[in-house]
């Protein structure tokens, strides 16, 4: 009789696609141990299916229009950091796409958001990314840096898209037709996959701004305004990578004017 220990090896290994096969396999065993694996397995099934159905119900966008061609899902993170550039992603994922466990990219732990990049990388039939720089940013203001980091990443897409699904704006300039969703990075798996792709790709950025200005935590705070991010901030001035728009309310503007002339 095959020991409770190697089953349970087996069980957590196991592929949804095995799981049918492993209750044939135990369904006779009647030992407690074994039974509460069989528990457990089960457990997982039941999540499995709960989250095909969850994606499921995120394609609704996407058959909806997917008779118009190929179909674009946008996002963008980092309007609201103190440093660091705004990132748009544009992802155009194939019509029989089966990843599982698409999301706003804030429901995602930082592993899973890496994962979920490596697959979206992999399976899209494109992908774009556009960003804009802190000093764009203090040029243009953030919605209008956001809109050209948008219109870049679609730039950058081939094949060309012939619909866009945004979540929840309308991009200025862009002659794709269009539709903003509210919160449509819970509601449609292109625009989710847009957002993790542009979340992980700003988020390794500031790990890399930690490495030579590691006083200010990018690596942990992302350029958001942590506490512990503001004192640095006053402690030792703005960095080239601040938004002098946005740190007006911490710092002085002879700090301020310093760090442009620095970025000049």
């Amino acid at each position: 009789m095959q020991k409770i220990g190697e089953i349970k090896s087996e069980i957590q290994a196991a592929e949804p696609g095995e799981y049918a096969a492993l209750f044939e396999k135990y369904k006779e065993d009647t030992r407690s141990g074994v039974r509460k694996l069989l528990e457990q397995l089960h457990k997982k099934e039941e999540a499995y299916q709960k989250e095909l159905l969850r994606t499921e119900k995120m394609k609704e966008f996407e058959r909806k229009y997917e008779d118009l061609g190929y179909v674009c899902g946008i996002d963008e993170v980092g309007r609201g950091p103190l440093a660091g550039p705004v990132v748009a992603g544009a992802v155009i994922l194939p019509r029989d796409c089966k990843i599982l466990y698409l999301n706003d990219s804030k429901q995602l732990s930082a592993k899973k958001r890496d994962e979920l990049y490596d697959v979206i990388m992999e399976n899209a039939v494109a992908v774009g990314i556009g960003m804009a720089s802190p000093r764009r940013i203090d040029e243009i203001n953030i919605l209008q840096a956001t809109y050209e980091a948008m219109r870049e990443a679609v730039s950058k897409l081939e094949p060309v898209p012939q619909i866009l699904l945004n979540d929840a704006v309308t991009i200025p300039d862009v002659t794709i037709p269009q539709v903003p969703i509210i919160k449509g990075d819970a509601k449609s798996i292109s625009i989710a996959a847009a957002s993790i792709v542009a979340k992980v790709t700003r988020d390794r950025m500031m790990v890399e701004y930690d490495k030579v200005m590691p006083e200010y935590g990018f690596a942990s705070n992302k350029g958001y305004g942590a506490a512990a991010h503001i004192e640095a901030l006053k402690k030792y001035g703005p960095s080239p990578i601040h938004r002098a728009t946005f740190i007006k309310n911490f710092i002085g503007q002879c700090e301020i004017l310093k760090r442009l002339m620095v970025r000049i």
